[in-house]
């Protein structure tokens, strides 16, 4: 099993991960607002400026202060996109 890291020391099985995605558009707003709603946002930015969105298999939401180009980089073994 493979494991990204996300910032902060957290991980997440790169094979349930589906989608990198942006926090700043209105869509992913609601998606956000409503995966919060029901239970499955994991908040993994430790309070500061939610930069990336990890869209789950398992219909859970992983929120990251990683920007979507940095975790592509850590998943792809390219580690010099930071």
């Amino acid at each position: 099993m493979e494991f990204i890291n996300i910032g902060f020391g957290n991980l997440v099985s790169a094979q349930r991960l589906l989608a990198v995605v942006s926090p700043d558009s209105a869509p992913i707003k609601r998606l956000v607002q409503e995966c919060r709603e029901r239970g499955g946002l994991i908040d993994a930015s430790y309070g500061r400026r939610t930069q990336s969105v990890l869209v789950l298999d398992n219909d859970h939401l992983v929120l990251s202060a990683l920007p979507a180009e940095t975790i592509l980089g850590r998943l792809t073994g390219e580690e010099a996109l930071e």
